[in-house]
């Protein structure tokens, strides 16, 4: 089973791998915490994008307040991941919180989109093996990375784009699926309007803020626009 299990995940590793290296080059380079530091951060925590932009964020001195809220709003999409297949981890016993906490988007898509079969038991062993197999695949990264950068003389100068190319990809994929730019262009107003008006150390958390509020704001106009249309159906 780990064979095959192996050779599902090994477009993962070929992502996480590199990745992972740049974030643990990151982690060494810019913060003064010990280089086993980085691997336990993807241990515990196991958020790619959410790892980089914590250690973006203290390495310009933010608070832990705002690196929370950074990592919450940004991650917060897993919950509905997790929400998506609890009706595929029922029944997976002590399992279930493992799969859950491991769900990444990469993982995701390989759970959902794999063939299965008709033994639930074992497709849920399937499931728990590549989950855990790609957080291996991501600490081992984040621990060479960190070696590297603990222990290496080099210019990492502009590694930390990798966060931002990241997010572009992610954008780019976004709006395939979706089909809608509002959300983008939300984003690219928020972040101009933060950089104007507020200190480098805040300039996040107001954009984050600004987006969330506006699109509080458009949900209630088409929750209003929807239960209007209901009634005059009615």
């Amino acid at each position: 089973m780990n064979q095959s299990v192996f050779r599902l995940t090994l477009p993962i590793l070929f992502g996480y791998l590199p990745l992972g290296m740049a974030f643990g080059v990151l982690f060494a380079t810019q913060l003064d915490y010990a280089w086993w530091a980085a691997p336990l951060m993807g241990l515990v925590i196991y958020a790619g994008a959410g790892q980089i932009l914590a250690v973006s964020l203290l390495a310009v001195n933010a608070g832990l307040l705002e690196v929370f809220i950074a990592m919450f709003v940004l991650n917060a999409r897993h919950l509905f991941y997790g929400l998506s297949l609890l009706g595929q981890f029922k029944g997976a016993g002590w399992r279930k919180l493992y799969l859950i906490f491991g769900l990444t988007d990469e993982t995701y898509s390989l759970l959902t989109s794999r063939p299965r079969g008709t033994d639930r038991a074992h497709e849920q062993e399937v499931d728990f093996r590549i989950t855990g197999f790609n957080q291996c695949y991501w600490v081992a990264g984040c621990a060479i990375g960190a070696l590297l950068g603990d222990n290496v003389a080099f210019d990492s100068t502009g590694i930390e784009f990798a966060l931002v190319a990241l997010f572009i990809v992610l954008t780019l994929e976004q709006f395939k699926a979706l089909g809608e730019g509002f959300p983008i262009w939300l984003g690219a107003a928020a972040a101009g309007v933060a950089m104007l008006l507020l200190p480098p150390a805040h300039q996040l958390i107001g954009a984050i803020a600004l987006v969330t509020a506006v699109l509080l704001v458009e949900y209630r106009k088409h929750r209003r626009q929807e239960l209007h249309r209901e009634s005059n159906h009615g």
